[in-house]
């Protein structure tokens, strides 16, 4: 009788995991970029619109 064992499925599970979690603070990290160039913009805006009057 032969004692092979497969091999477990813990460490890609846990690869997958490992992978979504850099995806998601991938995700946040552009949406606060995004976040902060569009209020960067929106207060550039609003500053030069008053420059005018």
């Amino acid at each position: 009788m032969s004692s092979t064992h497969a091999p477990s499925p813990a460490p890609a599970a846990e690869r997958r995991v490992r992978h979504q979690a850099r995806d998601a603070a991938a995700l946040m990290a552009f949406s606060f970029a995004t976040s902060v160039g569009a209020a960067v913009a929106l207060a550039l805006l609003t500053g030069l619109s008053g420059l005018g009057r």
